[in-house]
Formats: structure tokens, C-alpha cells, sequence
């Protein structure tokens, strides 16, 4: 019987931050543009949904990283767009680099090549 596993959308969870942060560091983006950029670069693995999406942004925006701005849109309704403030820049290179240092640990962990002293 196998043992407990960490689901996708646990793990996607987790890096919903550092994921939105990227797609938005490339240029501002509106809700669905960022779950779209999310979901294509990733080939499919990851689609946050909304319940995750806008809490991330919400908060993002509380913490300073992102600003938002409603505008008018050609076709529906007016949408919201986000953009990385510098401080959301500083966010992205350390978020990048912990996520590096901790990927490069857990394979370390999970391949065996971690020295044992």
C-alpha cells in the first residue's frame, strides 16, 4: 500500500507566489493573461485556478509587490492589471533563488548525491 504523496495542487500552492511573480516580471498582465502564461509555460502541469490565483494576487498587492490597475477593455467587462513594483522585483530574485537552492536540496535528497560528512 503505498504511502501519503503530495498532490500537484498541493505543491502548486506553494509556488503559486513565485509563479505569478515571473509571468507578471515579464510585463503587466491582467487575471486570466497570468493563469494562461502559467498554464502554457509550464505545458499544461500547472492551472491555478481562481481560488488560488486571486488570493496570491491580493496579497502580492497587500505586501507591496504588485500594483493593480482597473482599466477598460475593447471586448466585456474592465479588467485588473498587475504589475511588479521594485519591491515585487527584489521579491522575484530572492523567491528565484530560494526556490533554486531548495530544488537543488531536495534532488540532492532524492537522487542520493548529498554527502554524508
Amino acid at each position: 500500500m503505498p504511502g501519503p504523496r503530495l498532490s500537484g495542487s498541493q505543491l502548486l500552492k506553494g509556488t503559486t507566489p513565485l509563479l505569478v511573480l515571473t509571468v507578471i516580471g515579464d510585463g503587466e498582465l491582467y487575471g486570466y493573461e497570468i493563469a494562461r502564461q502559467i498554464r502554457d509555460r509550464s505545458g499544461g502541469a500547472f492551472a491555478p485556478s481562481e481560488g488560488s490565483l486571486y488570493p496570491t494576487l491580493h496579497q502580492l498587492e497587500q505586501d507591496g509587490a504588485l500594483t493593480a490597475t482597473w482599466r477598460e477593455s475593447e471586448r466585456g467587462p474592465r479588467r485588473r492589471f498587475y504589475r511588479l513594483t521594485a519591491k515585487g522585483q527584489k521579491l522575484l530574485q530572492a523567491s528565484l533563488e530560494q526556490w533554486t537552492s531548495f530544488a537543488r536540496n531536495v534532488e540532492r535528497v532524492a537522487l542520493g548525491d548529498g554527502s554524508n560528512g
